[in-house]
């Protein structure tokens, strides 16, 4: 980031915002210093306007949140941190100070995936799946990926719909098997957008949307 707040218009607005899930979490305040030392050691410090000094958030419950990244808006008057939390952010309890609730991402289904390959559930689908090998993963995903077909010749919104969220739940068992990340996926999808984004001649293959 090459901009830096600008805080002759005194104490500035920092958003924290989950990382992963992209749930907003709180609201605090900070002045050059708590934003100095934030950036010192990567931990998220406010300025308390009640006990009047900086605070590092969870220096009491322990409930720190690690930055990832951090955004200026246009005014370089609010910041925007994404974090990860190291527990509860709100001093309830609550994950979250807004008391929203957090919101589905694609990406919650390779966790969802690997929390069920770890667990001890012999009941477990995830666990049979692997178990199994690639071979009949691949072939559950060849399955799906026929139904989501047969949905679409149907013409029936409500099947595909269904069949495509089993499609990617299969599509995501395949991954943790040979250990690819969707991160990995997603860096591939972003650079082609890049490339999109930049093409000007006529798109002849699936690297030029």
């Amino acid at each position: 980031m090459t901009q830096q707040p600008d805080f002759s218009k005194g104490l500035l607005p920092a958003i924290l915002q989950d990382a992963s899930t992209k749930q907003v979490l709180m609201l605090g305040y900070m002045n050059e210093q708590a934003y100095q030392q934030t950036l010192k050691d990567n931990v998220v410090c406010f300025y308390s306007r009640s006990k009047q000094r900086l605070w590092t958030k969870g220096e009491t419950s322990g409930h720190t949140q690690e930055v990832k990244n951090i955004y200026l808006d246009c005014d370089q008057d609010t910041i925007l941190i994404e974090v990860i939390p190291n527990g509860p952010t709100c001093h309830t309890g609550s994950q979250s100070c807004f008391n929203t609730d957090i919101p589905f991402s694609v990406q919650d289904l390779g966790q969802t995936i690997t929390t069920s390959a770890e667990s001890n559930k012999e009941n477990s689908y995830t666990k049979y799946l692997l178990a199994e090998g690639i071979e009949k993963i691949t072939k559950k995903f060849g399955e799906e990926a026929f139904e989501v077909v047969i949905g679409a010749m149907k013409n029936d919104r409500e099947e595909v719909t269904n069949e495509t969220a089993d499609l990617l739940y299969h599509l995501f068992v395949l991954l943790h098997d040979l250990d690819i990340s969707f991160t990995e996926v997603e860096k591939v999808l972003a650079e082609r957008h890049k490339q999109t984004n930049n093409f000007k001649g006529e798109r002849s293959d699936i690297n030029n949307w």
